[in-house]
């Protein structure tokens, strides 16, 4: 069964919100690991600002491995290497050389890629919930009130989190909740490769235990003033005087007592409506066959358009992306003259835009309609297409990836040191 298929068997009435956060796993690292698979296992840092062989720059993501070392986000990459000295350094033979067992290695943040990455992971959001909204390059939170019911949710959070890893082939953590500050908390509860579901009722129970510093909007600077208040955990912060929290945070101060509390009735509000639907496939191994190529973007552009139909989506925009070894990614697209709905239009340009790779070795295709358009308009003619030419230039484009990208973001009080820093800290 597929997933598509066990949400549509789980319809019906709900009263309680069912809201899932997806948090993708030191996710720099994870795509790096991709790119390079035998990275895994391995002590990672990945540095903004960084390049090899120099001190400069800082710790975007660290991997768990480096974290074990004392590596963490945000840490400058000369105190980083103080702490886990470079791979390429390492001497087994040298007593003045750092131990290869005590090194790592480094890369250098490559945002294009990643966001090529969770474009892959953003298509399965958005085709498993009506209802999703962005927060980052590497997480989002889904409404699916509509299509799970509690009984089913931790299936259904395993059949997401599988899904994830076996198409695009990063992990994700998971948390189910009735409101979406303790579904957060859930999706860092049991990091990485984690599933939690807090059903209604168990939420203030599930909370009480924690440090104060995972309440939802407590970061350290706002953890440390609530400690010396003598407000060490969830449970404490819940059972706090409003009125004393009041007077020293303000309203925010009676806001995290009712996250503390489980008292949390946001709905989940996506940024817009989404820019591209895209569906992609990896081979089992890197093929030259020109019609094995070509039978898989058909599928893949059968696929899309009937997405887009279902989602009464017109499209300006068609465009395929194909990885070849290592791990390049080449996009290309075709400009239209307006929004279309044509299934046979979308296979046509898609593999006459594949042509440019057919002698290539190729792991992976994709094709993406974009530009997408929600409105009632008519669908523009097709007359003329072959000589139609978009303004400012060629038709056939070669885009940024980035150009696909919703970015809704919910920014948080204070920094995480543990965790995946925005790129933003660092420009």
């Amino acid at each position: 069964m597929t997933l598509d298929e066990f949400t549509q068997e789980t319809r019906g009435d709900r009263r309680e919100q069912v809201i899932c956060h997806v948090d993708m796993d030191c996710f720099y690292a994870a795509c790096e690991r991709l790119r390079e698979p035998e990275l895994e296992g391995e002590p990672l840092v990945v540095g903004m600002g960084y390049e090899s062989g120099e001190p400069h720059g800082a710790v975007a993501t660290a991997s768990y491995e480096a974290r074990e070392f004392g590596v963490e986000s945000a840490m400058a990459i000369s105190q980083a290497l103080e702490r886990l000295p470079r791979h390429a350094d390492a001497d087994a033979t040298d007593d003045d050389a750092p131990d290869p067992d005590e090194a790592g290695y480094y890369r250098t943040v490559d945002l294009d890629y990643y966001e090529s990455v969770a474009s892959e992971v953003k298509e399965i959001l958005h085709d498993t919930a009506d209802t999703v909204r962005e927060v980052s390059i590497d997480e989002a939170y889904l409404d699916v009130t509509e299509t799970v019911d509690w009984e089913s949710a931790d299936e259904f959070g395993q059949r997401l989190r599988d899904r994830i890893e076996d198409e695009v082939g990063v992990v994700a953590s998971v948390g189910i909740a009735p409101a979406m500050s303790a579904a957060k908390i859930a999706s860092d509860h049991d990091k990485p490769d984690g599933l939690v579901v807090v059903e209604p009722g168990d939420v203030r129970e599930f909370l009480a235990p924690l440090d104060v510093e995972e309440v939802h909007n407590v970061g350290p600077v706002t953890a440390r003033e609530l400690r010396s208040m003598g407000v060490e955990t969830a449970g404490d912060l819940a059972e706090a005087d409003p009125d004393r929290l009041g007077e020293r945070f303000g309203e925010r101060g009676r806001e995290i007592r009712s996250y503390a509390r489980g008292e949390d009735d946001r709905p989940v509000e996506p940024v817009g409506k989404p820019k591209s639907l895209s569906r992609e496939s990896a081979f089992t191994d890197a093929t030259d066959d020109p019609e094995r190529k070509r039978d898989r973007v058909r599928a893949l552009a059968g696929d899309v358009a009937e997405r887009a139909r279902r989602k009464d989506a017109l499209y300006r925009t068609i465009g395929i992306k194909v990885v070849t070894p290592p791990f390049d990614v080449h996009t290309r697209a075709e400009s239209l003259p307006g929004p279309v709905e044509d299934a046979d239009l979308v296979e046509e340009v898609a593999l006459d835009l594949l042509a440019e790779f057919s002698d290539d070795d190729v792991r992976k295709v994709g094709v993406r309609v974009s530009n997408l358009d929600f409105s009632d308009a008519q669908q523009a003619s097709l007359d003329g297409f072959e000589d139609a030419e978009p303004s400012g230039g060629d038709s056939r484009e070669n885009r940024s990836l980035g150009e696909f990208e919703a970015d809704g973001r919910d920014e948080p009080e204070d920094g995480d040191p543990q965790g995946q820093t925005s790129l933003g800290e660092f420009q």
